[in-house]
């Protein structure tokens, strides 16, 4: 890990309300067993329980649902979640051991459920800071799915999609590789296809409204897509490719 000196400065919720008996024992059981930190090596033949073919990485993976499914899906395919509020990595937690009560957890040696292999690793902090860890053209495909959009015009600089961020994007993804981004608002819309059409390695996929205005055939639902449909606001979906 980074000094606190060195450390990005991060804007926003590390945690919510006071998480429940079960999911703080598997954030103190599970979480471990499952958790990159300094010290992980990257490489993809051990970086997983079980053989990969391909490694996605969801930044900010809110609480869970989408990285879950992928990962129950695509059980060929190694999943690396980075999240920094802590209510939503014990959610996922949950998600993927299927404890969900205290009289559920085992005295001894929690494990994902059975219909479940072992491709998901947890980084329970900003990926700004994982992004030095991860070799160059690493990584297969990246989710930013429904991020803060901070619409107002004193607070852009915190929005993730920036150029710093494309960069480091762009480096670990592989050439052909696709960047994901997910959002409900007008203003983190606009923001997201300027940056992108300003960044020389990626270009967008779409070729008509259809392209974007409709979940991807690959798409798993999220809490936070179904929030916003109920509020009325409508999600777009922008696939960049890496050139």
């Amino acid at each position: 890990m980074l000094s606190e000196q060195t450390q990005p400065k991060f804007y926003g919720r590390r945690q919510g309300r006071k998480i429940r008996k079960a999911k703080t024992g598997l954030l103190e059981a599970f979480l471990p067993q499952i958790q990159i930190n300094s010290n992980t090596v990257f490489k993809k033949e051990s970086l997983f329980g079980c053989p990969v073919n391909k490694i996605y990485l969801e930044i900010g993976f809110g609480n869970g649902e989408h990285l879950a499914g992928q990962a129950l899906k695509n059980p060929d395919i190694g999943f690396i979640g980075a999240e920094v509020f802590k209510n939503g990595v014990a959610n996922l937690l949950t998600l993927i051991t299927g404890i969900k009560e205290k009289k559920d957890l085992p005295e001894t040696g929690i494990k994902l459920e059975k219909n479940r292999v072992d491709n998901i690793r947890i980084f329970s902090d900003d990926v700004r800071i994982l992004f030095s860890q991860i070799p160059d053209s690493f990584i297969d495909k990246i989710f930013v799915l429904f991020p803060d959009p901070w619409p107002k015009k004193r607070h852009e600089n915190r929005r993730f999609i920036n150029h710093e961020n494309l960069k480091e994007i762009a480096r670990i993804l592989k050439k052909g590789g696709i960047l994901r981004v997910a959002t409900d608002h007008k203003v983190y819309k606009s923001w997201t296809l300027h940056q992108l059409h300003d960044c020389p390695f990626f270009t967008w996929t779409a070729t008509c409204g259809n392209d974007w205005k409709r979940p991807p055939s690959d798409w798993i639902e999220t809490k936070y897509q179904r929030k916003a449909l109920q509020e009325g606001r409508r999600p777009v979906f922008l696939d960049f490719v890496r050139l």
